[in-house]
């Protein structure tokens, strides 16, 4: 262990004189990764990156040992939403790497900046199908940012450099580092780069749209009646939180959040109307309709937002800001764009507005003529059921006041997020950390532990299906582990719920697979160390919520829900967003 410590020492000198630097290819590894600031990372060892292991032994770096590599991909990329850093997860070959893929594809859809280093069979062996060979970059290259096959010992500092800049900057994304054995386990020299890499084919530097095109959105701003600011993910990523909530008073026009840009504008905001889409408010959906000027800012206009596309936003032109030229124009024409980073774009436009007719108040007149029953916003009453069953909506929010809207939400896919997109009262970016775009059960549990890691000092919410709970739930031994005093809330309806509710609607009310035998979730918990309570009764929620919040350590609460309670309201696929679905009277 000294002569390890001594090792590390001696790269730290390096590191200070820029000198070239001989050692190994998994020394390297470790060496890029202190470098690049990677003082946590998520993985699971095996044979093909067993150099780097043993190199990462006595390192001052904190390794996430992980009970499954997908639970790796999706810890650093917890990790990197909480964080706002690059996340970093480990895997060793053909399996280790495959199973990485479903983590890789969500990072890619929800553009989250991660590097994953997967081991390799030796150069020699590619292409023999060696035992726990597999063509990663290949199977790999439609879901990442960028990818590289690492081919020389003395390349490893230059690629993980790169790597590093890549997922980093401009639109976010993972991006996946092969090291073949032999590289790691062997010697080399290498000269460690400096400065910003330049990359052949990528601007790091995203556009900035002209001065004309600026002047041409202040023309639209200005002669729009009735304008409405639609905020998606883009806007939170870039820290643009102060811009937007200035577009917005300077306009004084209203606000909807898709589901991934929620907390940019606080629940609070006298013009927020919610989260628009498939679930979202009927009051932010009519408004779309109604709008004559929709800037969308850092969205990419995708299906469980827009509806039917031929009928989104039919009266309106469109401003789009947005990071990525690819976007502009994919789904929803673009009658005016402004590409380039979000707040920087804010910042230009923000002065040219002063001064001009802008501030078109339309608000009034959708409180008075569109908003619904501020006491059921989404169609239903607070006060679900007077049986003593518990709904899904009152647990959410008994978990926001347990938590006065402060917590880090970290949900899994189904029912549950919706309600909790739905009733949570976000305040800040960052604050709702989901799979958007995958739509990946399972993510929830690994990405709680990347974001409790990432925010130590913050509590951290996982909101999770009992469906998706058992998809990861290997992962409680990494929680007790590390004892990382995350509060798991299971809403256990003992169904796959939106699955059930799908075929209740759409299919004949034929539940065909949906319906779930659980374990004893409580007991399941207490077998890993992990304290648990349950609530089977409305009147429990409450207090057993605030007592998990306020016990130290990890918690478990499993909520006996109701199992036919539907999430309303839903949109039907391919329908418009205003051909909504409010709660039928008398459904649960």
């Amino acid at each position: 262990m000294e002569q390890r410590e001594e090792s590390f020492r001696a790269a730290d000198a390096i590191r200070a004189q820029g000198e070239r630097f001989e050692g190994t290819g998994a020394e390297m590894v470790v060496e890029g990764l202190l470098r690049e600031g990677a003082d946590s990372v998520f993985g699971h060892p095996g044979g093909a990156i067993l150099p780097v292991y043993d190199a990462l032994h006595g390192a001052p770096i904190h390794h996430y040992l992980m009970r499954h590599e997908q639970g790796a991909a999706h810890a650093a990329d917890g990790f990197a939403r909480a964080s706002g850093r690059v996340g970093v997860c480990i895997a060793t070959s053909g399996p280790g790497a495959t199973n990485l893929v479903t983590g890789l594809a969500n990072a890619h859809m929800d553009s989250v900046g991660i590097v994953a280093l997967t081991g390799q069979v030796g150069l020699a062996l590619l292409g023999s199908d060696a035992f726990q060979e597999a063509d990663t970059v290949g199977m790999t290259m439609p879901v990442v940012k960028h990818s590289y096959l690492v081919r020389q010992t003395g390349d490893i500092p230059r690629v993980l450099h790169e790597a590093f800049h890549i997922a980093g900057t401009g639109r976010r994304g993972p991006v996946l580092v092969d090291l073949p054995k032999n590289l790691t386990a062997g010697r080399g020299e290498a000269l460690w780069p400096h400065g910003q890499p330049h990359v052949r084919g990528y601007r790091s530097e995203p556009p900035r749209p002209t001065d004309s095109e600026l002047e041409r959105a202040v023309e639209a701003i200005a002669e729009a009646k009735r304008p409405l600011l639609m905020v998606g993910g883009g806007a939170s990523k870039a820290g643009a939180q102060d811009e937007v909530l200035a577009l917005a008073g300077a306009l004084g026009c209203p606000v909807i959040s898709t589901l991934m840009g929620l907390g940019t504008v606080p629940t609070t905001h006298p013009g927020y109307l919610g989260m628009m889409g498939m679930h979202g408010t009927p009051i932010a959906n009519v408004a779309t309709t109604q709008t004559d000027l929709l800037i969308g800012i850092g969205v990419r206009f995708d299906d469980r937002v827009t509806g039917a596309l031929a009928r989104f936003a039919p009266q309106a032109r469109v401003l789009h800001i947005e990071i990525d030229r690819a976007e502009v124009g994919k789904n929803i024409p673009a009658h005016i764009a402004l590409v380039g980073d979000v707040r920087q774009v804010l910042r230009r436009l923000l002065p040219m507005l002063q001064g001009q007719d802008v501030r078109h108040p339309w608000l009034p007149e959708i409180d008075t003529e569109m908003r619904p029953d501020a006491e059921s916003p989404f169609g239903y009453p607070r006060e679900r059921f007077t049986d003593g069953r518990i709904s899904g909506p009152q647990t959410v929010e008994a978990l926001s006041a347990a938590t006065r809207g402060k917590a880090i939400v970290v949900t899994d896919v189904g029912q549950h997020q919706m309600w909790a997109a739905q009733h949570y009262a976000f305040e800040r970016p960052g604050q709702f950390i989901t799979s958007g775009g995958l739509g990946t059960m399972g993510f929830g549990l690994p990405a709680a532990i990347g974001a409790q890691v990432g925010r130590p000092k913050e509590t951290v919410l996982l909101l999770t299906g009992d469906g998706s709970f058992q998809m990861t739930l290997q992962e409680l031994a990494t929680v007790r582990s590390y004892d990382l005093p995350i509060k798991i809330v299971i809403f256990n309806n003992a169904n796959l719920g939106m699955v059930r509710q799908w075929q209740e609607m759409f299919h004949g009310e034929r539940y065909s697979y949906s319906a779930l035998w659980n374990p004893d979730f409580c007991k399941l918990a207490e077998a890993y160390g992990i304290p648990a309570l349950r609530a089977t009764q409305s009147d429990e929620v409450d207090g057993l919520l605030r007592r998990a919040v306020d016990t130290p350590g990890p918690v478990l609460v499993d909520v006996r829900q109701v199992a036919d309670e539907n999430c309303w309201p839903i949109v039907p696929a391919g329908k418009a967003l205003d051909e909504m679905i409010v709660r039928p009277s008398g459904r649960a």
